[in-house]
């Protein structure tokens, strides 16, 4: 059956190994068991010895009380057997004061373990290793960390081998250093001497693995076929680039040749780039292929392999291509003014992966029954439908439900929230958590669902709990009603820890700011306080940016640039670079960005020399660019402390004071240690 066919692949030997595409909206409502495992205690138990470690490395007199050579030793066992759990609660504050050699221990561990960093750990991380002169060790390094290091730095000699190893990691990490991102690509293709446009070899492309998704089009049609391969690696196409793999796919030089010829494990082996395949492709693949691979995406969507959206991407074209087919060669059938011709859908007939072949929305609206719909709503949602198909589902509960849908089956709408009106919504009654979490999961959600669910929820007296935020996710921060956010209780906002609320408009950062520096008030300790506030910091007002720049917080890019643009206006040359620390020479990589782009026009000649930039167009080099290429013909690194050319910035790194332990790690991290050591074996986390 095609349902039980391998699922299409969903990566490549150019890509790094991350997690997958996000899951159908019916999967994701299924949490992973998170009870602790027979290694919990062991795990357990290193944590908890890590974190004594960098509260006594960072506590200043309290280290006295220990041996060198102890100390020494539990540092070394502490970098080789750290969980990866710990590792991801990195934070700058404190590996600041870490040598040069339990640094590298540090990164290489990072390597080992394959642990995931943000974007806003790995560019203060990749300013460390510079200062400490480690970017030769890039071999040993996660490929993630590569594409923020200095590229003037790296030596031609070793250009191609960092190309191929930095093309592992995930470009999307650069979003807010347009600068950078530009220029690795145009680092990659100067080590490869490829001229623009470029036309690029299989060899060309098995070096560049991801970088080739910040390609031109027309860079794509022109390569060799193999960069199917690479595209695999790209999050997403943009408009023009799915319009140059269709041209390519159409020319037949691909592996798998014209589109008559196509076969089930050709396609298969394209992956989430078949999504992207036109209706007008599609209408020449041989009818039995189609539909194979019609049913095999659908079982990956439905296992969770595959994402809804990607998938009804799909499903709308392939759909359309077999409309238009059967609009050219059928003939007009008689006894089809019935009103469902496929016959009644049953239970059964919702577990067939090609059952939206069979039935399309106009035949879903005659031949589903109440009584199945009623009962088999999660099985029928688990299947890609299109708009106009959710669209009769939504119809037909309205009908079924006029009163408003019941919360057992409220919980299973999640991809149609988006639907909703308020209106609609204030019939629904939700009483539990677990039921918001259900309905905001899936993202579809919009702002007016989000604040109108929330509401709904605390109009039975609901708490907007730490656990709840960090389940819905600091976005949904953002469509939240100030009067919602004020309900948050600060000790439950201190416990979720840190939220992403960099996509939020301008008046809700500065809403969520008051709340956390409510929350966070009664911290004493500026470096301790800062790591707490820094998620908010984008609503933070001219007073508290001037006073953390005093404290050397030495604030990363990613944040900055996530700072209210009028505020940063009010900023002083001294207060950015004070308050930036030793990351300032990243705003070299970060010049086009609107919020910092605006900042630099508003200096003067004397104020861009003292921060080592001028107003030409961002370079692919270091601040101060004596090359042609940002490949250097030789690195000046000692193994013996950081250099003057190790540097990434035109100042010193900030040294501060003993640090406190919630400085090393997150809020949310020892909160878990702590909840992990009283909760017994077994148990499972509760909303």
């Amino acid at each position: 059956m095609p349902g039980s066919r391998a699922p299409p692949s969903t990566g490549s030997s150019l890509c790094s190994a991350r997690p997958g595409p996000a899951a159908c909206d019916p999967s994701a409502r299924r949490a992973p068991c998170t009870a602790m495992g027979p290694g919990a205690g062991a795990l357990l138990s290193r944590g908890l010895v890590l974190c004594m470690w960098l509260t006594i490395h960072c506590a200043g007199p309290y280290a006295e009380a220990f041996s060198q050579e102890g100390r020494a030793a539990s540092r070394a066992d502490l970098w080789a057997s750290a969980n990866t759990s710990l590792l991801q609660g990195f934070r700058c504050q404190a590996a600041s004061q870490l040598s040069q050699d339990q640094l590298s221990a540090l990164i290489r561990r990072m390597a080992s373990q394959q642990v995931l960093l943000k974007a806003w750990q790995l560019s203060c991380l990749a300013n460390l290793a510079a200062l400490h002169g480690l970017q030769s060790d890039f071999p040993l390094h996660p490929p993630d960390l590569l594409l923020f290091y200095n590229l003037g730095q790296v030596r031609e000699a070793d250009c191609r081998a960092f190309t191929r190893r930095a093309a592992q990691g995930d470009t999307e990490l650069l979003a807010n250093l347009p600068d950078q991102r530009a220029a690795l690509q145009h680092s990659a293709l100067a080590c490869l001497g490829v001229s623009h446009p470029p036309r690029l070899s299989a060899s060309d492309l098995l070096l560049l693995g991801a970088l080739v998704c910040d390609m031109e089009a027309s860079s794509i049609v022109a390569s060799d076929p193999h960069v199917l391969q690479n595209l695999q690696c790209c999050p997403r196409l943009t408009p023009a680039q799915q319009a140059a793999l269709n041209t390519l796919l159409t020319s037949g030089r691909t592996v798998l040749g014209p589109p008559i010829s196509w076969n089930l494990e050709g396609l298969q082996a394209l992956g989430p780039l078949a999504t992207y395949i036109s209706s007008s492709l599609w209408v020449q693949v041989q009818e039995a292929v189609g539909l194979g691979f019609f049913g095999s995406m659908v079982a990956a969507c439905r296992a969770g392999r595959l994402s809804q959206r990607d998938t009804r991407r799909f499903v709308t074209s392939f759909l359309e291509a077999r409309a238009k087919a059967k609009l050219m060669s059928s003939r007009p059938k008689r006894g089809t003014g019935r009103p469902c011709v496929r016959g009644n859908i049953t239970a059964a007939t919702l577990q067939d992966d090609l059952f939206l072949v069979h039935y399309n929305c106009s035949q879903l609206e005659s031949c589903l029954g109440s009584h199945v719909l009623r009962a088999n709503l999660d099985p029928l949602l688990q299947h890609p439908l299109p708009a106009e198909c959710q669209r009769v589902v939504k119809a037909k509960l309205a009908r079924i439900y006029p009163r408003g849908v019941p919360e057992e089956q409220l919980r299973l709408i999640s991809s149609l929230v988006y639907l909703y009106s308020v209106v609609e919504i204030s019939q629904w009654n939700i009483t539990s958590r677990d039921t918001v979490v259900a309905l905001l999961a899936s993202d579809v959600a919009l702002e007016n669902q989000t604040e109108a669910i929330l509401q709904k929820f605390l109009d039975h007296k609901g708490n907007i709990t730490s656990a709840l935020l960090v389940a819905i996710g600091g976005g949904r921060l953002c469509w939240m009603s100030p009067r919602q956010i004020q309900a948050i209780q600060p000790s439950e906002f201190r416990l979720a820890g840190a939220l992403d609320t960099s996509s939020c408009p301008q008046s809700r950062k500065n809403e969520l700011f008051v709340k956390a520096r409510e929350a966070f008030s009664s911290t004493r300790i500026t470096a301790a306080y800062y790591d707490f506030i820094r998620p908010f910091l984008g609503g933070a007002p001219t007073e508290e940016l001037q006073r953390l720049a005093q404290a050397n917080v030495s604030m990363d890019i990613h944040t900055f640039t996530n700072l209210n643009p009028h505020v940063l206006q009010n900023l002083s040359v001294d207060n950015v670079r004070t308050l930036l620390g030793q990351n300032v020479g990243d705003l070299q990589k970060a010049r086009s960005h609107p919020t910092i782009s605006s900042w630099l026009r508003s200096l003067n000649r004397s104020a861009l020399d003292e921060l080592g930039l001028d107003r030409g167009p961002a370079g692919p080099t270091s601040p101060t660019r004596t090359h042609n290429t940002p490949w250097t013909s030789h690195l000046t690194s000692t193994r013996e402390g950081p250099g003057e050319d190790a540097r990434t910035s035109g100042s010193p790194p900030a040294h501060l004071g003993p640090l406190p332990l919630a400085v090393a790690l997150p809020s949310s991290l020892l909160w878990l240690l702590y909840r992990g050591a009283l909760r017994p074996v077994g148990t499972h986390n509760v909303l």
